[in-house]
């Protein structure tokens, strides 16, 4: 495969996603905090909701890989196997007798374990169960653990330790399933992982946070989850190994877990039109980001201040009409931003997925010339996609149960491959 991810917008061609499996099934609610959820998830409904928006992905896109099923193909063969579990036990995320019996497991077992952690069960007691192995219960959000750009990827370093095992699994799976064997490496941040490291002190970044509008332009956002020394890292990394960025966007939002990613506040959605959060991305909100650019063909790293993303996004070609999450009301813009209403993954130009929860945003859209298209509609044949002609459509999708995991769309993907535009 070779890796092509020069926009946010163009034709979808392969994703990567992953089924929500055992790692949610075992969460209680005293590991929420330490696990980065708000709320535990009904496991059989969030996954026939994950199926359907695969299903949804399909009218679109002819390849949708699941991540679990990649690491199981690299597990197959005796050498990833042993490559993979001898760095775990390097890091000492594995202990050596834990290493020993995880050898003997076969491979899908293998992968599902890596995935869903190993817990001891205390049966009838009602104690809180310990874990030799802890789940990773956030690795259905596939955006954040990697990110393609241009013919390459970045594997991310996580801000948590909860997720920091994500970044590892993603990258043993770039580095040695054949499908990737072409592919370019940007930058690795996982070097420093390991049980009880100081994440705060490390340079950290997180998928969510970068987005890709044309070939030689990023946006990265300074977040909870992506900082300064991430964000430094990149730059460094991007221009040492030959990429096409040219220059970076680094947009720095309030430190709030309503806003723990860029993509949280501002997603594109066609060629000149975006969906966003008002308060954070126009200039003068009250919450209004801070915006400044990196020169990527100057030495040096340095930073220069911008009016506003809008602005500064103008500046490099993109004229772009904002469509309000949530619409005109403020309490629904914050209602809606905070069920992931601004989250929109977009399949191709002017076709969009989102939660059908966002009824305000939808309706935003739909005065924006976007056809309001319901997930059963489009699964049992009722309607179809002209995407032939220059129709625009918001497909609305269920996903109650997994929202409540604070993630949409786009949060769920990760492109290998879309078309150029």
């Amino acid at each position: 495969m070779q890796l092509n991810v020069t926009s946010e917008i163009g034709g979808l061609k392969s994703v990567l996603v992953h089924l929500p499996g055992r790692e949610i099934d075992v969460m209680i609610p005293p590991m929420m905090n330490q696990l980065l959820f708000d709320d535990i998830l009904y496991g059989q409904v969030a996954r026939e909701e994950h199926r359907r928006f695969q299903q949804l992905i399909r009218f679109i896109a002819p390849e949708v890989l699941d991540i679990q099923d990649l690491l199981e193909e690299v597990l197959e063969s005796e050498e990833g196997k042993r490559l993979v579990i001898r760095d775990l036990e390097k890091r000492k995320i594995l202990g050596r007798k834990l290493a020993s019996a995880l050898r003997e497991q076969p491979a899908a077992l293998l992968a599902q374990t890596l995935i869903g952690g190993i817990p001891h069960v205390r049966d009838g007691k009602g104690e809180l169960p310990s874990f030799d192995l802890l789940p990773v219960p956030n690795y259905f959000f596939m955006r954040d653990p990697q990110v393609v750009i241009g013919n390459g990827v970045v594997v991310c370093g996580m801000a948590t330790q909860a997720r920091s095992r994500e970044s590892l699994l993603s990258g043993y799976v770039f580095a040695h399933h054949p499908l990737f064997r072409e592919s370019r490496r940007w930058s690795d941040f996982t070097a420093g992982i390991a049980p009880g490291r100081e994440h705060k002190r490390m340079p950290t970044i997180e998928g969510g946070d970068i987005l890709v509008p044309s070939r030689d332009l990023l946006l990265v956002g300074v977040t909870e989850r992506t900082n300064r020394a991430g964000v430094r890292q990149l730059a460094t990394s991007l221009r040492e190994a030959g990429s096409e960025v040219r220059t970076i966007i680094v947009v720095e939002l309030p430190r709030q877990r309503s806003f723990m990613h860029l993509d949280t506040v501002f997603t594109f959605t066609s060629r000149n039109e975006c969906l966003i959060y008002p308060p954070v991305i126009l200039p003068g909100g009250s919450q209004a980001a801070t915006v400044t650019t990196i020169d990527l063909t100057k030495k040096g790293i340095s930073y220069s201040p911008q009016t506003s993303l809008l602005a500064a996004l103008k500046k490099r070609g993109f004229d772009l009409d904002p469509i309000y999450c949530g619409g005109r009301s403020a309490v629904d813009q914050q209602r809606e931003q905070w069920t992931d209403g601004a989250n929109a993954f977009t399949l191709a130009p002017g076709i969009i997925l989102l939660y059908e929860r966002n009824v305000r945003t939808a309706e935003e859209l739909a005065a924006h010339g976007y056809h309001i298209i319901y997930e059963d509609d489009l699964l049992l044949g009722r309607t179809e996609l002209e995407t032939w002609t220059d129709t625009k459509y918001a497909i609305q999708m269920a996903g109650h149960e997994l929202s409540r995991a604070r993630g949409g769309p786009r949060c769920m993907t990760m492109p290998l491959v879309r078309e150029d535009v």
